[in-house]
């Protein structure tokens, strides 16, 4: 048997086990989870030895290094979120609509699973966790393609889960991570008839790849190209604040701030405006008007002018470009140019202002005077999340129970026929 064959036999096994999911009622599938939860601490040593022999492939500069790290700290909060996860109310067999017909048909539109969801993702093992849990909740069997930057982390996480499950008397088919390589990826990607979506998250170029190979239907997710406006209303404390956290919180991920846009008016503030971003070292580039204004004041070392590249540039580091408009019309169609519809914010005190803004940006996710690190599934009180959808169809935003599923409709008759 090929590694091909294998492969699809394995996605057969997965097919026939989501089929079993459905037959679960809530309690079993909540048990599930939090048993899983409480098995993560005797299992951490485990996870994290795994997860350092795929640290030590990785140089601790490379962005991606923060992603690919887990820790107790880490693991304590996965094992929190999949105890949210199970807290929350069954996303399944919710009536979205019922209607009795004029002939006497009853008709009800209820939600159900999608069915088998494909995962495609980068360095993030914490990510087989957050698929699994939700993935299981709202009674989807999850396949799982992870880079080989995460190979050994992956392999001991799905270990457990599928540990738990055979435990528990449940179909550890539920879930499968594919082999490392990229031709298993190919493999997935026209897996049509065993997978019912492919949900790929990381890089631009991953989603690219994902879109461009796959015949099964894709939802985009996880790029964030992310921009803050500082209106000439904005307030420089709240400023400063939302610039930093926005920045320096976690700069490794989507929703961390690659572009600052700062209104001509308040080029005077600029300097303390970005002040705090010192303490982190955070690279500026800078248009020519910004550059004038932070020279001599910002670390010459930190500052450098911007080239057309550092605008549109998703930084996923300690890296940050700035771009002064004259007005908000100029800053929105910049972000319009150079949105990834991902995240953007305005901070402004005029309410005009924010109005316009909210309105006209379109993005999955539009803040005023907040950072753009609340865009998370978890912070959205969803629990937590498979991804950050940047397209219109079906989904938006982050992902999570409401967005796994499906509907159906359910027609009830007392022996009607439809007439000719």
């Amino acid at each position: 048997m090929t590694d091909h064959e294998a492969i699809v036999e394995r996605l057969k096994a997965v097919q026939k086990a989501s089929r079993g999911i459905v037959a679960l009622d809530t309690e079993a599938i909540n048990g599930m989870l939090l048993e899983l939860a409480d098995r993560i601490p005797a299992a951490a040593a485990s996870i994290l030895a795994a997860n350092r022999q795929d640290l030590d492939r990785m140089d601790p500069a490379d962005p991606r290094y923060d992603r690919l790290l887990l820790n107790e700290a880490r693991l304590e909060s996965i094992a929190s979120d999949i105890r949210n996860v199970a807290a929350l109310p069954s996303p399944l067999d919710q009536v979205l609509e019922e209607r009795a017909l004029p002939n006497g048909l009853e008709v009800k539109k209820v939600t159900v699973p999608l069915g088998v969801v494909g995962i495609i993702y980068e360095s993030r093992p914490n990510v087989t966790f957050d698929v699994f849990s939700l993935c299981l909740k709202s009674g989807n069997a999850t396949v799982l393609k992870g880079g080989s930057d995460a190979a050994c982390s992956n392999i001991a996480i799905v270990g457990l889960i599928q540990q738990v499950l055979a435990d528990r008397g449940l179909d550890p088919d539920i879930i499968y991570l594919l082999p490392a390589e990229r031709e298993a990826a190919h493999v997935m990607l026209n897996a049509v008839g065993f997978i019912d979506v492919i949900i790929p998250r990381g890089s631009q170029q991953l989603i690219d790849f994902a879109r461009k190979h796959s015949t099964v239907p894709v939802i985009e997710t996880g790029a964030g190209i992310v921009h803050t406006y500082f209106d000439r209303s904005g307030d420089l404390e709240k400023g400063k604040a939302i610039v930093f956290n926005a920045k320096t919180r976690r700069p490794s991920v989507c929703n961390a701030l690659d572009t600052l846009i700062v209104h001509s008016d308040r080029l005077a503030a600029l300097p303390e405006l970005v002040a705090p971003l010192t303490e982190k070292m955070v690279q500026i580039f800078a248009d020519e008007p910004a550059f004038f204004k932070l020279s001599g004041i910002y670390p010459q070392e930190l500052l450098d002018m911007a080239s057309p590249e550092h605008f549109g540039t998703e930084f996923l580091s300690l890296k940050m470009s700035i771009r002064t408009v004259d007005s908000l019309d100029e800053a929105l169609e910049h972000i319009a140019h150079h949105s990834s519809k991902h995240s953007e914010a305005v901070i402004a005190e005029d309410q005009e202002v924010i109005e316009a803004f909210m309105k006209r940006v379109d993005a999955a996710a539009v803040y005023a005077n907040s950072s753009t690190a609340f865009t998370d599934g978890a912070q959205f009180g969803l629990g937590a999340e498979i991804g950050i959808s940047t397209q219109k169809l079906h989904a938006r935003g982050p992902m999570a129970l409401k967005e796994l599923c499906s509907y159906k409709w359910l027609v009830n008759g007392n022996g009607q026929v439809r007439p000719a």
